[in-house]
């Protein structure tokens, strides 16, 4: 038989985050992979968790994954613990995770806690939809594209940033996004905890004032969809209706499905643009 991966969150600050069933799982598996074994084998020592650890972090997710993949092959049952947090959210645990099932390799989570989840919680920003953006992209292309497609996003964003470098992102996100609602948390669980409400304009200038410590947390409130609607209504006003009728036909459609795509975006009844594109006729 193989053996099983277990995903295990660890506490993200307050050491009494550790969930009963994380130290019984940790003591019970055979190998632990944890990200950083030097911050790790505190939290172990302090549980008095003797299980031995292996290395498993970003710069060798591909070659330690498939020795990973090896032994629970073998019968080994493992553990996958990040620095903090849930492993498999940002972080090189998604790739084992991957190798595993298309090894047929049984996976398993044991919840805990999450830094995206516990400050969008706490953001008192909408909770219902969300989008998840990690850290924003080193690559100057791809980061214009995650921010472009952040620009059109309606549900509430929540990210990651270093305190290095809050304040330049902040800047960032307030040059492509609009002077949106925001919610920094920093020290998440910790005794220092924070979570400053402001606009994003306003985070910029009060972390100018005030150096951050500690990791952050940003949480965006998404895009109003009605601002998106006043949006599109414009547009398709600048347009001419025939352009409008053409914008569509273009794509395949017929002239009654076309007549009826540009009433809606117009806002007005269908009889009305047949009417007129009748009178252009005469």
């Amino acid at each position: 038989m193989t053996g099983t991966l277990y995903l295990v969150a660890t506490p993200i600050g307050n050491l009494e985050d550790m969930t009963f069933r994380a130290i019984r799982t940790l003591k019970e598996v055979d190998l632990i992979a944890a990200e950083d074994t030097r911050n790790s084998i505190k939290l172990l020592n302090h549980f008095e968790i003797q299980t031995p650890m292996t290395s498993y972090h970003e710069y060798n997710k591909f070659d330690k994954g498939r020795k990973l993949v090896e032994k629970l092959e073998e019968g080994i049952d493992i553990a996958v613990i990040t620095d903090a947090g849930t492993p498999g959210i940002s972080d090189p645990g998604e790739e084992l995770v991957k190798m595993c099932y298309e090894t047929g390799i049984r996976v398993t989570s044991v919840p805990g806690p999450a830094a995206c989840v516990t400050a969008l919680t706490m953001s008192g920003l909408p909770t219902r939809r969300f989008a998840f953006e990690a850290f924003l992209p080193t690559d100057k292309k791809e980061r214009e594209e995650v921010l472009k497609e952040m620009a059109a996003e309606t549900r509430t964003i929540v990210m990651y940033e270093a305190p290095h470098r809050l304040v330049k992102t902040l800047k960032l996100l307030s040059e492509r996004l609009g002077d949106r609602k925001v919610t920094v948390c920093r020290e998440l669980t910790k005794r220092h905890e924070t979570a400053f409400q402001s606009t994003l304009e306003g985070a910029v200038a009060y972390y100018e004032a005030n150096d951050p410590k500690g990791e952050c947390v940003i949480v965006i409130a998404g895009r109003s969809r009605e601002e998106i609607r006043q949006e599109e209504k414009a547009r398709w006003e600048d347009m001419s209706i025939e352009d409008h009728m053409e914008h569509y036909i273009s794509q395949g459609l017929d002239r009654k499905e076309a007549m009826k795509k540009v009433a809606k975006d117009r806002g007005v009844q269908k009889r009305e643009i047949y009417n007129y594109l009748e009178k252009q006729k005469s």
